[in-house]
């Protein structure tokens, strides 16, 4: 049985499992596939909604990939910044 690949996680600075393939065919594609591991892919993708709800963001449209793509960078510090607000707000405990 293979054992999953291992990457230094960008996001949860630490070791950790990769991810399988390559989230897209791309150059942002390589670096997340090289660099993010499957828990913070995992992350993102129970994150990523909130944007796309909040903007009204279109994935089809040029304009809405380069609004995630970004959001997408600087979700794993891929480049500096500052997330984009959502209109989610976490439930207080």
């Amino acid at each position: 049985m293979n054992q999953p690949r291992t990457v230094f996680c960008k996001k949860l600075n630490k070791d950790a499992p990769g991810m399988p393939f390559k989230p897209f065919n791309t150059e942002l594609g390589q670096l997340i596939y090289d660099n993010v591991s499957m828990e913070a892919w995992q992350m993102w993708l129970r994150e990523s909604p909130r944007y796309m709800n909040t903007y009204r963001v279109d994935p089809m449209s040029k304009d809405g990939r380069e609004f995630m793509e970004k959001q997408m960078k600087i979700f794993f510090g891929f480049e500096q910044g500052d997330q984009a607000d959502t209109a989610w707000v976490a439930p207080s405990s």
